[in-house]
C-alpha cells in the first residue's frame, strides 16, 4: 500500500508556555514541565539528555495544540542535573505518566525524535490507551547494533576526522568497548575527567548531527559544560545499561501489538548517521501499513534540518484535525 503524501509546511513561530512547575516525582528527583494553550489538544514531547526549550514548540500549532515539554531526570531544569540514580526507561515512563495526571489529560499526541523516539515508543507501549497518536522522528530502537554503528566504529567511516577525538580520548587498551570506557570516564569523582570526557562525547554526537556539519552545535559542546556534562553522562548511562530492556524489546511483535491501533508518522533523514534509517525502515516493516515512514533525502538527523522540520509540521498538523482525542 503506498503512503499518502505529506504536504511539508513551514514551523510555527517558538511559543512561551502560559504555566512552568516542577513536579517531585520521587525523593530524589524533580521534573520540570511546561504547557502551552491550555485549552488545545495535548501533545507531550520528551525531552532526552539534552532537555527542552522553546525552539521545541515550533513543532505545533499553538491555536490547536496544549503543548507539554518535560525535561527528563537529571536533564535541563529537572533537578539533580546529571542525576544517574533513579533513573531507568521505565523510570521516565513513570514520569509522564505523572505529569499527565498532573494536568488532568485524558489522551495525548506523544512527540519525541532520537532518544526521544525511544521513549515516545516505550510510554506508548506501556500506556497504549493514553496515547491518541505518535509523531516520531530519527528512529532509535537502542538495539546493540545501533549502539555498535555509531559508538564504536560504523559512524567513523563517514565521519572520520570527528570520530578520531573521540576514540582517541580513550586509553588504547580500553578501546574495544568505547561506552563502556566514556562509563567510567564520566562517572568519575574527579570533575575534570568527567568534564573533559563528556565534551568529548557530546562534540562527536554534535558534530554528526546535520548533513552539513553546524558549527553553533558542536561549540555548544565545550562551552556549555553543564548541558554536555548532563547529556553525555545520562546518554551513557542509558547504553551502557542497554536501555533497562532486552536487545529488540522495543520492535517486538508483543510489544508492537500493543499499539498498532495507533495512528503513526515517521520522519527520518536518509544520511542520519546519529540514528541511521535502517532502524525506521526495520521498524516500519515490523509494524505493517499503518506506520507511515517519510524519508527526507537531503537531511541527516537534526529536527531543525529544514526538510525533517516540515514534515513533522505537516503530521502533527494532519493529527491535529484528524485524530480525536
Amino acid at each position: 500500500m503506498p503512503t499518502p503524501p505529506l504536504t511539508p509546511k513551514a514551523a510555527y513561530p517558538a511559543s512561551a508556555p502560559f504555566d512552568s512547575q516542577t513536579l517531585k516525582v520521587s525523593d530524589l528527583h524533580t521534573v520540570f514541565w511546561q504547557a502551552g494553550n491550555p485549552n488545545g489538544k495535548p501533545g507531550a514531547h520528551g525531552g532526552p539528555g539534552g532537555g527542552t526549550g522553546p525552539d521545541d514548540t515550533i513543532y505545533f500549532d499553538p491555536k490547536v495544540y496544549r503543548i507539554v515539554l518535560i525535561d527528563q531526570r537529571g536533564a535541563g531544569r529537572s533537578e539533580p542535573t546529571a542525576e544517574l540514580r533513579e533513573n531507568t526507561t521505565w523510570d521516565l515512563v513513570a514520569d509522564i505518566e505523572r505529569v499527565r495526571e498532573k494536568l488532568g489529560i485524558a489522551k495525548w499526541l506523544v512527540f519525541g525524535g532520537s532518544w526521544g523516539s525511544t521513549l515516545s515508543l516505550a510510554y506508548a507501549q506501556t500506556h497504549p490507551d493514553r496515547t491518541a497518536a505518535l509523531v516520531l522522528r530519527g528512529i532509535f530502537l537502542l538495539r546493540k547494533s545501533e549502539l555498535q554503528w555509531f559508538y564504536q566504529d560504523g559512524a567513523s567511516h563517514i565521519w572520520p576526522e570527528a570520530f578520531e577525538p573521540y576514540h582517541d580520548h580513550i586509553a588504547p587498551a580500553a578501546r574495544s568497548d568505547l561506552i563502556s570506557a566514556y562509563y567510567k570516564l564520566l562517572t568519575s569523582d574527579d570533575n575534570a575527567t568527567s568534564l573533559a570526557a563528556a565534551n568529548a562525547w557530546a562534540t562527536w554526537e554534535e558534530s554528526t548531527s546535520k548533513l552539513y556539519q553546524d558549527p553553533v552545535m558542536v561549540a555548544r559542546a565545550t562551552n556549555d559544560p553543564k548541558w554536555s556534562r548532563a547529556f553525555a553522562r545520562i546518554e551513557c548511562h542509558y547504553f551502557v545499561n542497554n536501555g533497562f530492556f532486552p536487545d529488540g524489546h522495543l520492535i517486538s511483535q508483543a510489544q508492537l501489538d500493543k499499539v498498532r491501533h495507533i495512528p503513526i508518522i515517521v520522519v527520518q533523514g536518509r544520511y542520519d548517521c546519529v540514528c541511521p534509517a535502517r532502524s525506521a525502515y526495520d521498524l516500519k516493516k515490523a509494524w505493517g501499513d499503518a506506520l507511515r515512514l517519510y524519508i527526507v533525502d537531503d537531511a541527516g538527523h537534526s529536527a531543525h534540518e529544514a526538510g525533517i522540520t516540515k514534515l513533522l509540521v505537516a503530521a502533527t498538523d494532519e493529527f491535529g484535525g484528524s485524530v480525536q482525542w
